[in-house]
């Protein structure tokens, strides 16, 4: 013989109820322990998604809720540091969903050499197919972070040499 007793319905009624209760402060401990860590332990990032305490004409600290930065200054895109021209948004939105602006801007290649870099991406780094906007963000980072013209100074030349002496 077993010693358990069938639960009635209320009873199954109550217990569900509980069971949910006990789920949403386990989720929203967890969402809270994951928050306060968060700005523990990266607090720019913090400022800048949620923004800064600023204070309101009462004196009270407010939030202020700020997803996105889009100024820009001197053409350049002030959160990503990007250029802002043609190409600019398909460049923001596939790149630097997964890294910072600054890995394109301290890079420099000819379109070919971008487009090896994205290949090496797709290859060993779970880049997507980046379909009919490729093309549109091959132009954009040839245009804009091309190598530079200037290589090494032009070699000395009708140059008068003496030896300097010991």
């Amino acid at each position: 013989m077993s010693d358990k007793q069938p639960i009635s319905p209320e009873q199954r009624e109550l217990l569900d109820k509980l069971v949910k209760r006990m789920n949403l402060l386990v989720y929203t401990s967890s969402a809270i322990v994951v928050f306060v860590l968060f700005n523990l332990f990266a607090p720019d990032t913090a400022e800048r998604l949620y923004g800064s305490a600023d204070s309101n004409p009462d004196g009270e600290h407010i939030a202020v809720l700020t997803v996105d930065d889009d100024r820009i200054e001197n053409g350049i895109h002030l959160a990503t540091g990007l250029i802002v021209d043609d190409g600019f948004i398909q460049v923001k939105a596939s790149c630097t969903a997964c890294h910072s602006g600054a890995l394109i801007t301290q890079n420099k290649a000819t379109r070919k050499g971008w487009e090896k870099m994205i290949r090496w991406m797709q290859e060993t780094q779970n880049l997507w197919d980046l379909g009919p906007n490729e093309g549109i963000i091959l132009d954009y980072l040839a245009r804009n972070y091309a190598p530079e013209e200037q290589g090494r100074r032009a070699n000395l030349s009708d140059i008068e040499w003496y030896v300097l002496n010991d």
